[in-house]
């Protein structure tokens, strides 16, 4: 039903394939509003998720997504397995595969484990993050959410804020949305952004060149973790031309929405007051929304990736 294996990267999917994706999480959207949030589609399926950094949304989303499905979800723990008696990623996985499981997940601080994992087994990966190469997942929610707010996506002005150079989010969101045919800015200081802009946007170092000028206004994760050496001089610096706070929150068009891949540093990248004001403004402040999003996508992801026929799926509507 998609015409790859695995979801490495945003260059796997198709535009086919990505419309596919987001019709199929429609119908798993509506699933999750039931009483009852399970469909029988992947009963006998096992997942494995192999997460060998910390998460909460992405981990917790797909397993979720997995057990709603029916699917047996087994989550991995590195800290708790072979790998601290020397045994190598590889071994370890072999180990799994031998269990006839179905599809792995795996989320990995090193940037090319999960294709590196895919080339030596026989069943479906899907990257879930790895280091600061991509995160397909979250860029496919991120687009189901703003489709959700606009219908059509395409000529959309998005303005993507922050951290650029550390962030696989950032790299996966840019690569969708232009594929989508979107207008992508990038608003971020010289330190924060790759080298050579490969991906040839333009480029504002204040997020008040945009504020008001912008559909998408999509806040980056100050990622200090991934930093040998903090590169920006001072929280005080970042809130000056990077931050969004009320102020800027009240220049933004009406329609516009505000996005973070999670989790917030309050403080950093938005402001506690606006933070505050999720729950009136739900319709423009769509971090809460994103992760139900989430749960709705990947369902639609795992179904379709374990899926022989498009029949299953009927079957499961009736």
């Amino acid at each position: 039903m998609l015409n790859t294996k695995n979801i490495l990267s945003i260059d796997d999917l198709s535009t086919d394939d990505i419309d596919t994706i987001l019709s199929n999480a429609d119908f798993f959207l509506e699933v999750l509003d039931r009483e009852v949030k399970k469909v029988p589609a992947l009963r006998g399926k096992t997942i494995v998720s192999l997460f060998f950094e910390p998460s909460t949304r992405t981990r917790t989303s797909f397993e979720i997504a997995g057990k709603r499905l029916n699917a047996d979800v087994v989550n991995f723990s590195p800290s708790m397995s072979s790998l601290k008696k020397g045994e190598s990623i590889i071994d370890t996985v072999r180990t799994i595969l031998s269990m006839k499981v179905d599809l792995l997940i795996v989320r990995h601080s090193d940037s090319g484990i999960p294709k590196f994992i895919s080339e030596r087994v026989n069943i479906p990966v899907i990257n879930a993050g790895d280091g600061t190469h991509e995160h397909p997942t979250q860029a496919l929610l991120d687009l189901y959410t703003i489709r959700k707010k606009f219908g059509s996506v395409e000529g959309l002005k998005v303005a993507i804020v922050g951290d650029i150079l550390h962030s696989r989010v950032a790299k996966s969101n840019i690569k969708l949305f232009k594929k989508m045919k979107m207008e992508v800015i990038l608003v971020a200081p010289s330190m924060l952004l790759p080298e050579k802009n490969y991906f040839d946007e333009k480029v504002k170092h204040s997020i008040d060149e945009v504020i008001n000028k912008v559909d998408v206004l999509y806040m980056l994760r100050m990622q200090f973790e991934r930093q040998q050496n903090r590169l920006y001089p001072s929280i005080r610096e970042y809130n000056r031309f990077l931050s969004l706070d009320i102020e800027r929150f009240r220049r933004l068009k009406p329609e516009s929405i505000v996005m973070h891949p999670g989790p917030v540093n309050r403080g950093i990248e938005i402001s506690g007051e606006v933070m505050d004001l999720i729950d009136k403004y739900p319709e423009r402040i769509k971090i809460e929304e994103q992760v139900s999003h989430g749960l709705a996508v990947r369902m639609a992801l795992i179904y379709l990736m374990l899926s022989l026929s498009s029949e299953d799926l009927d079957s499961t509507r009736s």
